[in-house]
């Protein structure tokens, strides 16, 4: 069921029209005593009439509800249009008079009407700007919940089917170890035995040869012989040699059971801790930041129609500058809000610094030379930590909190977007990279890494950005083969633009509120202006401009082009639009 839908107020309609006879203009007031919406021009003859110049008139948002029309059941033909304050019954003029209401306090039940249905508004505001997103928000993370548990539970079983195959391989070790031992046994319990046989067969062969001899003695052809077999020493037979029975080993069963076996592998547990409740804003906060949003609507319907007169300067004029204490270099700037800029050189310092030059904060971050933070609809600071593959948040009172975790993937460049607090994100795993979008509470919603033919789209995203019309743009560079690659919201490849001489090695990238795309150039030392369908329009700033070594843009909500360089920690601010 949609929320949204089933609470859409009963007076709902494209516009208000006038209620006045043959009046077709837009409502925008209210008569409170006649119950009618009226446009301004009425609503000025309203209070010129003698008949209606005391009315309660009041813009439309501010109406009292008209009372709906119900007759007495006592009294049927008096409406009822009073409340008894004592009774809380709904009743009409008539039943004042009677004896259950006598000495009774009466309210007019329009205005008790009135204030149920204010009270009614406001509770349809509480559960629009908090209940009803609050709620979407805890499923989008209990949707990531899922997603992770999926992939944890995935990585454990894969961890236990490689334990057990490194197990399996230990056992088949050792179990050819002890084989090859009752082989050694078993050869030499053998060669023993074959040595007894041996001796027996000799002592067999003497026995026999013994024989014959004593045969000989029997009939002896001579005295010589006869004498010899008379020697008692010559009868004597040599006694049998002593052989012995070989010890036999004896196999003894290894008696394992299942918990045994269980040991020599991991354990999987869940922690005796008490589960966190998942965090929600306060309905303060919530109320606050509905009031926040629609002061941003008054600034974006504010610079919808500033976009309409805005065009091209003739000339580049510089208005400010800035000097960053802490950096030795401006890679990448990201404007906060409250008067504030972070800004990274390429030994991974993030500093954040008022507008004023005082150093608010400073962290040595893994980033290099990539546009690795931004600020996000919150005013919160995220950055990419490419050594533990993780996204970070800095929220306003400095805590830094681990925001989305980017597996196997090495996040460089980070962009929040403007239109829908998406988070953009580039990568890389090897020689693979890609662009992935997250919802503003860190759920993986789009990867972009392919063109419809299948070929990669990036080389190494360093830097990334989005254009008006919901275009993803980015720096791409890697290897001395460079492109600003641009895709449309749905991930489809729209065009890449490689510079217009033969040497172009991209920077920092942003755009404007006209779409324009603007990108630093190391060779030439420019920023180069394309507009949004990657045509090349100038070279908006050269070193004639004051600018040397350009490394990092972005616009800021005046429309002027903040412009960092590898040289020094000033930061200049450039006027290009009138």
């Amino acid at each position: 069921m949609d929320i949204s839908k089933s609470l859409e107020p009963p007076d709902a309609q494209h516009y208000l029209v006038c209620g006045t006879e043959d009046c077709e203009k837009n409502c925008q007031f209210y008569c409170n005593d006649c119950h009618q919406p009226l446009c301004e021009q009425c609503r000025d003859e309203h209070q010129k009439n003698k008949k209606t110049k005391n009315h309660e008139v009041v813009p439309y948002k501010q109406r009292k509800r008209k009372l709906p029309v119900e007759k007495c059941k006592i009294h049927p033909t008096k409406d009822i249009d009073l409340l008894c304050e004592e009774c809380q019954i709904p009743l009409c003029s008539k039943c004042t008079a009677t004896k259950e209401h006598r000495g009774h306090v009466f309210t007019d039940l329009e205005i008790v009407f009135a204030e149920k249905c204010s009270l009614c508004h406001v509770e349809i505001t509480k559960i629009r700007s908090y209940f009803e997103p609050t709620s979407l928000d805890l499923k989008k993370e209990i949707a990531g919940d899922v997603t992770e548990i999926k992939k944890i539970m995935k990585d454990i079983r894969t961890s236990m089917k490689a334990e057990a195959e490194s197990v399996k391989k230990l056992i088949d070790t050792v179990t050819s170890d002890k084989i090859k031992h009752v082989d050694k046994i078993e050869q030499s319990l053998s060669e023993t035995l074959s040595g007894q046989n041996k001796k027996i067969d000799d002592y067999i062969n003497y026995l026999n040869d013994l024989i014959k001899t004593l045969y000989s003695y029997l009939s002896p052809s001579d005295i010589e012989t006869l004498t010899f077999a008379l020697k008692s020493e010559n009868l004597m037979i040599q006694p049998i040699p002593e052989t012995f029975k070989p010890v036999l080993p004896v196999f003894t069963a290894g008696q394992y059971s299942k918990e045994d076996i269980a040991k020599l592998l991991g354990r999987l547990k869940i922690p005796n801790t008490k589960p966190e409740n998942r965090k929600k804003k306060t309905m303060d906060t919530a109320l606050k930041q509905l009031k926040l949003t629609g002061k941003q609507m008054k600034q974006n319907r504010e610079k919808a129609d500033v976009k309409q007169t805005l065009s091209l300067s003739s000339s580049v004029t510089k208005v400010r500058e800035y000097t960053v204490p802490g950096v030795g270099s401006v890679f990448h700037i990201s404007l906060g809000k409250s008067g504030t800029l972070w800004v990274s050189d390429d030994v991974g310092n993030l500093v954040q610094t008022d507008l004023q030059g005082k150093q608010l904060q400073k962290i040595q971050t893994s980033g290099r030379i990539e546009g690795y933070h931004t600020v996000t609809q919150d005013g919160d600071l995220i950055y990419t930590d490419r050594d533990n593959k993780v996204i970070n948040r800095i929220t306003p009172d400095n805590t830094i909190t681990e925001f989305i975790k980017t597996g196997d993937w090495e996040p460089l460049s980070i962009h929040s977007s403007h239109i829908n607090g998406d988070i953009l994100v580039g990568m890389r795993k090897g020689r693979e990279s890609k662009v992935t979008r997250y919802n503003k509470t860190g759920t993986e919603i789009q990867n972009i890494q392919r063109d419809n033919k299948g070929q990669g789209l990036y080389r190494e995203p360093h830097y990334i950005t989005e254009n008006i019309n919901g275009d993803v743009c980015v720096s791409d560079y890697m290897d001395g083969n460079c492109a600003v690659v641009v895709v449309d919201k749905s991930g489809q490849h729209r065009f890449s633009y490689t510079g217009q001489g033969s040497e172009f090695e991209l920077y920092g990238i942003c755009t404007d509120v006209l779409g324009h795309i603007l990108v630093c150039d190391r060779i030439s030392n420019t920023v180069h202006l394309l507009d949004q369908d990657g045509q090349f329009l100038s070279l908006l700033l050269t070193e004639q401009q004051g600018v040397k070594y350009p490394r990092s843009v972005c616009v800021d909500d005046e429309n002027n082009l903040w412009v960092g360089q590898i040289t020094t920690n000033t930061v200049k601010v450039y006027k290009y639009l009138q």
